[in-house]
């Protein structure tokens, strides 16, 4: 069974929502989202969490995670504005089979909050 290793940037109230879940999947996309962004390096996750999340949720988290290289076969990575910049758009109807396809826990490997850093784990 072959994984890809992927990122996700979160702020706090999906954060919540993952551990609701028992770092298993991440929820539904809201109306105004349809499009589910996974990323392919830890340090894009980290500039999105440190410089998107903390400004705009006052918390950012870089998540962690294994998807069967199976399911991800069938989408393309999308570059979003060069190489270190690639994402998968995993349309929102898709999400629960996405999720399905998650092997083992979401790891939470890094934390900024507003003045404070914390949390280094490995995926």
């Amino acid at each position: 069974m072959e994984t890809v290793t992927l990122w996700r940037p979160v702020g706090p109230i999906e954060l919540d929502l993952i551990k609701q879940s028992g770092m298993r999947a991440f929820p539904p996309r809201l109306p105004d989202q349809p499009i589910f962004y996974p990323v392919l390096s830890e340090d894009y996750a980290i500039r999105i969490a440190r410089d998107w999340n903390v400004s705009r949720d006052g918390a950012g988290y870089v998540t962690c995670f294994k998807v069967l290289s199976t399911f991800l076969a069938a989408y393309a990575p999308q570059d979003a504005g060069g190489q270190a910049l690639r994402e998968y758009w995993i349309p929102a109807e898709d999400l629960e089979n996405f999720n399905a396809a998650i092997v083992g826990e979401i790891v939470v490997t890094k934390a900024f909050e507003q003045d404070r850093t914390g949390v280094d784990r490995q995926c």
